[in-house]
């Protein structure tokens, strides 16, 4: 934790303390509601007893632990309570305007209704309202107004390309050098495409590698409207002139907020943790084979769950038939497999015997 965030909190919790005080003068109690306590109780418990006793202000820890174990009860029970076959739609009719509302941020009361309407369920926009205000879900003028990173990114994802950087240690002849490599990643296909690995890393470099990535015939960024990145130092003012002259708009990351490239930091961590961290480099040029070896596994033969746990190009096409025999592909020694059934060999027509 930087100096920044503790400074935020120091203030949050001196604010907390005067508000309470205030409470505690006029007599008066803080009445919160269910989904107020979920919220607290589902984050106090992630906190643990050590943290919430020296962060929380309105309830005490017991109460908040109280709190958490009421609404795991409450959840195990609710359907308990379901009897009659209005109650059990009445449930669906629930969940599905949650859905509609959170999926949908600039849907009103009378579209939620109209979409309801069109799976068979009518119910008025007052009742969509006390649902939705149950439920602590603000109505939509004020669901818009508030930006959702992960709501544009998949809006957008077809013209987004994210980027990152991401060191390696190799043995050379001066000794232990360390090595960067920066790819970029299409979020649509999630196909990866390795931009520069060296270990000299600077402004010069970063321009060239902008425009073999704005190439307007094969770029890794021909066609795109958006690049992702973080706000380190290397991404100088003409690699984004050279975006900008292609027609991209470069969109930097929060200080600090890792999330907002999830995609990015998530290759790293897989290839690190997949790959590189099992290996000893001697010279680049090891570095470049594994990382190449990793990005083919990636794209032809590893499943990702972002996409419904599919391969995103996968060399042999899937053979559910249990008769074949699993085939077993290797790369870097058996550090990266992949397992599959061989298809069936067509059976050609034979053919005719010479005169």
């Amino acid at each position: 934790m930087n100096r920044k965030q503790q400074m935020v909190i120091e203030y949050l919790l001196e604010e907390n303390r005067i508000l309470k005080e205030q409470f505690d003068k006029t007599g008066k109690k803080l009445k919160l509601t269910n989904q107020q306590r979920h919220e607290l109780a589902r984050k106090g418990r992630i906190l643990g007893w050590q943290q919430l006793l020296e962060y929380a202000s309105i309830a005490t820890p017991k109460t908040i632990y109280a709190w958490h174990r009421k609404l795991v009860a409450l959840k195990y029970t609710a359907k308990r309570k379901i009897y009659t076959e209005k109650q059990q739609r009445m449930a669906v009719i629930r969940d599905l305007c949650v859905k509609f509302a959170t999926e949908n941020p600039t849907w009103g009361y009378g579209r939620i209704q109209g979409a309801l309407a069109n799976v068979g369920y009518e119910i008025s926009t007052t009742t969509v309202g006390n649902i939705l205000r149950t439920k602590g879900i603000i109505p939509a003028p004020e669901r818009t107004r508030r930006g959702n990173w992960k709501r544009f990114i998949r809006s957008h994802m077809s013209v987004v390309s994210v980027a990152d950087f991401f060191t390696v240690e190799v043995w050379t002849l001066r000794g232990l050098v360390r090595y960067h490599v920066f790819f970029v990643m299409d979020l649509a296909r999630r196909t990866v495409k390795i931009a520069y690995i060296g270990c000299q890393t600077n402004g010069q470099v970063m321009e060239q590698v902008a425009r073999h990535l704005t190439d307007f015939d094969d770029g890794s960024l021909s066609g795109k409207r958006f690049f992702v990145c973080d706000n380190d130092p290397l991404y100088t003012q003409q690699f984004e002139t050279i975006s900008d002259s292609a027609g991209i708009e470069i969109i930097r990351t929060m200080p600090n907020v890792p999330e907002q490239n999830g995609y990015a930091e998530r290759f790293v961590r897989s290839i690190k943790k997949e790959c590189l961290d099992h290996l000893i480099f001697l010279g680049a040029r090891s570095l470049r084979r594994a990382v190449h070896e990793f990005v083919e596994h990636y794209h032809h033969e590893r499943n990702h769950q972002g996409l419904d746990n599919l391969i995103p190009m996968p060399y042999v096409s899937q053979n559910h038939d249990k008769k074949q025999p699993i085939t077993k592909s290797e790369r870097l020694g058996g550090l990266l497999n992949y397992y599959y059934r061989e298809s069936e060999p067509k059976k050609g027509k034979e053919e005719p015997e010479a005169a």
